[in-house]
């Protein structure tokens, strides 16, 4: 599983830099073309909603598998062995299932209606369901972060560990 994760670590820190640089790009060029062409790319806004989309979705699943994301540890950090055990196997699990039913059950399902009915944006003319493709490729990712989560769990030993140590910071 470790190989899993680092491979998907490794994909999705270069897809979204690459993603982040042309964000940059494109945005470089909306402003060059508005304020000093003073003629504005009917494009360039489309693409930076879109990017932004895939930037924030792929963000947080990146987030998620490097225990980066935002947490409120409040009650987990004041809870010592068993029980704080117990209580990052019911936050992963939540986690996972939310990434597994929402995230790639219903993002599936709108990516393939959108796909389906054929709605094209309207700059662009792209099929609006490749756009929204970021939500259970991000579900997917997170689904695996959490279940590598849960499995490291199950291996380790149980310690008194402080809220440092428990990756859910």
């Amino acid at each position: 599983m470790r190989v899993v994760r680092n491979v998907l670590d490794r994909v999705l820190g270069t897809g979204l830099a690459v993603l982040m640089a042309a964000m940059v790009v494109n945005v470089l060029w909306q402003v060059c073309t508005r304020f000093i062409l003073r003629t504005p790319s009917s494009f360039t806004e489309e693409v930076a909603r879109y990017l932004m989309i895939w930037v924030g979705l792929l963000g947080a699943a990146y987030a998620t598998g490097r225990k980066a994301h935002l947490a409120l540890d409040l009650l987990t950090g004041r809870l010592e062995g068993g029980a704080r055990r117990a209580s990052e196997y019911f936050i992963h699990a939540v986690v996972l299932a939310f990434a597994a039913l929402v995230m790639v059950g219903g993002g599936g399902r709108l990516v393939w209606v959108q796909l389906t009915l054929g709605q094209k944006s309207a700059a662009l003319q792209l099929n609006v369901g490749l756009v929204y493709l970021a939500v259970p490729l991000a579900g997917a990712a997170i689904v695996v972060y959490s279940l590598g989560a849960l499995l490291d769990l199950r291996r380790s030993p149980d310690t008194n560990a402080g809220p440092a140590s428990s990756g859910l910071n």
